[in-house]
């Protein structure tokens, strides 16, 4: 049978306050205030980007492990970026991967390959398809 992960997200009474359950794992969610949140958590975004930068390093590495590369602490900072074009805001997601470790050329082209086949990478790609209901 397929794995299944399961995130439950429950909007609280408190504005835009929400709780999340992950596994036996709780997270809170909420916005900025200049939104009219409380800014008592990160906001979805930040957990979005989050968990790219968390699920790139633990990708890179498993790679790097199985290849018996030192790379010492990987950090990858994301970020968005959002321009004005002329069909209106373009939103990009910037990764920013470092080592603590030197490597090779031949190694940074392979790392920054293999850092694309993270599986939240490949999601936010739009490679899994979202299928909404409501019950």
């Amino acid at each position: 049978m397929a794995k299944q992960v399961t995130s439950e997200v429950k909007l609280t009474n408190k504005k835009y306050v929400a709780e999340a359950k992950m596994r036996n794992h709780f997270a809170v969610i909420d916005e900025p205030l200049d939104v009219g949140g409380g800014d008592s958590a990160p906001t979805p975004v930040e957990y979005l980007l989050t968990a790219i930068g968390g699920c790139v390093s633990i990708t890179l590495r498993m790679y790097a492990e199985r290849k018996g590369w030192d790379l010492g602490e990987i950090k990858v900072k994301v970020h968005q970026k959002e321009e004005l074009t002329s069909e209106g805001i373009k939103k990009t997601l910037v990764e920013e991967i470092s080592f603590e470790k030197s490597i090779t050329k031949e190694q940074k082209e392979k790392l920054l390959e293999i850092a694309g086949k993270c599986p939240v990478a490949k999601m936010v790609k739009g490679e899994t398809p979202i299928l909404s209901s409501i019950q």
